[in-house]
């Protein structure tokens, strides 16, 4: 499983590792137990520091093919229970590295409200390894147990542990439960996962972080995807004082798989994007403050920006930069069965409906996509679209068609997702034309009528339009003086990725010609 190249690579990332980590197995006997074994043996090859240990843990561990991480002879509460592969084996690499003493890339102020948790949490994270929204929940949860004894986190693989996905009637990933009980289903990033932990535990959001506040900002950008990203690094161009404030560097870019429109770059990948757009902000003096979301905006000549950890940043420019998010039917049934047959990636969920029929709501570009997607796994695909004709691009269109087992339902109203013990089995809609009501038995509903602007916390703010767009003119300005907008939340039409670059270097371009009337 683990090449040359990988093991040579592996080689240089363990090279400074501070402390001692052994990779503990679990005894016993199992089919993947071998294939486990040899993995975390050559794994261990890479540095002095790493090695394995067979051993019975009285229960601590699942089955034998679960595994943990002891650090210096002390479990440090990461636990993987299957081979860690696809995408898992970056958070297996991570995880080590972490925990060997590499510095996390949370921010400190996080870092400090995770150390205070003093109840004992106990997540546990079902995944697929073909899920590539998994590894950033993953990731954190394996973060916050290195940071903070009383956190336990263990990684499963859904695929190996079908006994488990059956019992607990799990439909998709990721599927956090913590301390027994359902904590989070589907996508979720470590800002939602960090809000649900302070809802839960009140007492966490009076923590307060041991950091200097930041001094007066010239321009705070709100938002971490390309545009977010376009506006900081010409914003720091400019020699000014720039803090990034995002749930997640990306935004939706990271979910995107395939991206072929991005001028002199003929083929590329969401994550290798994101990637690429870190490694560029890393060469500026940016202040990020990821995982936090902004729970208020005061005006004024110089703008206070309250964040969810408590902090306010004072700022003279902000530049909005929030992007969308994937718009829900809102019809009966829709979030009461998100992980159990309701989704929003096939590629993260696709996987679970082997063999099955599903449906795909959105005869748009994303909408076709994910019915070919799902076409290759599943036993059919039905693939309703609101109006009379599809929306998509003739070439999608045309290969949806040529699918043997994808069918097409036109002009149809989707009314409600029925479910029966807690799994959808059937979708319940309305031909349009004839208004007859049907019902069509299936056991997944893919959802992909497009995004609504990631906009709520701007209401009294800046102007929206009735879909919630900020709207601004040539200049990227708002009606609100010093505040700024640009991407996917605003009404500049045509959502593309080069376009959303575009305007963040306008939108910041615009911010410093403020600043410097401002002075």
């Amino acid at each position: 499983m683990l090449t040359n190249d990988i093991l040579n690579a592996l080689k240089g990332y363990t090279a400074n590792m501070a402390n001692d980590v052994k990779l503990v197995l679990q005894t016993g006997d199992h089919d993947k137990r071998p294939e486990l074994l040899k993995f975390l043996t050559d794994f261990a090859t890479v540095s002095e520091r790493l090695s394995v240990e067979e051993r019975d843990t009285n229960g601590v561990l699942r089955s034998p093919i679960s595994f943990m991480l002891e650090v210096d002879g002390t479990s440090n509460g990461i636990v993987f229970s299957g081979i860690p592969g696809g995408h898992e084996f970056n958070s297996m690499v991570l995880a080590v590295l972490h925990s060997s003493g590499t510095d996390l890339k949370l921010d400190d102020s996080l870092q400090n409200i995770i150390r205070n948790v003093s109840e004992e949490l106990k997540f546990e994270v079902f995944v697929s390894l073909s899920c590539h929204n998994c590894p950033d929940v993953v990731q954190a949860l394996n973060q916050f147990a290195t940071l903070n004894e009383k956190i336990t986190t263990e990684t499963i693989d859904g695929g190996l542990f079908q006994d488990v996905i059956e019992e607990r009637n799990i439909q998709g990933v990721p599927t956090v439960y913590l301390n027994g009980e359902i904590f989070a289903n589907g996508k979720i990033d470590t800002a939602q996962i960090l809000d649900k932990l302070m809802e839960k535990y009140p007492a966490l959001t009076e923590v307060k972080s041991d950091e200097p506040a930041l001094p007066l900002q010239d321009v705070t950008i709100i938002g971490g995807g390309p545009a977010g990203v376009s506006a900081a690094i010409y914003s720091a161009r400019k020699g000014l004082a720039v803090t990034m404030i995002t749930d997640r560097i990306g935004g939706q870019v990271k979910d995107t798989m395939g991206i072929e429109n991005m001028i002199s770059v003929p083929k590329t990948t969401g994550p290798e994007l994101v990637g690429a757009m870190q490694e560029h902000m890393s060469d500026y003096d940016i202040t990020i403050k990821e995982h936090f979301r902004v729970e208020s905006i005061e005006q004024g000549d110089i703008k206070k920006i309250k964040l969810s950890s408590g902090e306010v940043i004072e700022t003279k420019t902000i530049i909005i930069a929030t992007g969308a998010k994937w718009r829900e039917l809102g019809i009966p049934g829709e979030k009461e069965n998100v992980g159990n047959g309701v989704a929003y990636c096939p590629h993260c969920d696709g996987p679970f409906f082997k063999g099955k029929d599903v449906a795909v709501i959105g005869g748009g570009n994303s909408g076709v996509e994910a019915a070919l997607d799902l076409a290759g796994i599943v036993k059919s695909v039905t693939l309703f679209e609101f109006l009379p004709e599809l929306k998509a691009d003739k070439v999608l269109v045309d290969q949806a068609v040529k699918r043997d087992n994808i069918t097409i339902i036109k002009n149809a109203a989707t009314q409600e997702i029925l479910a029966d013990g807690g799994k959808v089995n059937a979708i319940q809609y309305q031909d349009r034309e004839s208004e007859a009501t049907h019902t069509k038995t299936l056991a997944g509903v893919f959802v992909q009528i497009g995004l609504v602007p990631n906009s709520e916390f701007l209401k009294d703010v800046v102007d929206l339009t009735p879909w919630g767009e900020v709207k601004i003119n040539e200049k990227n300005e708002t009606n609100a003086s010093g505040i700024f907008a640009c991407g996917d939340v605003t009404t500049v039409p045509y959502k593309q990725i080069v376009i959303a670059m575009s305007e963040g270097s306008k939108a910041a371009l615009t911010a410093f010609d403020y600043l410097l009337k401002m002075d």
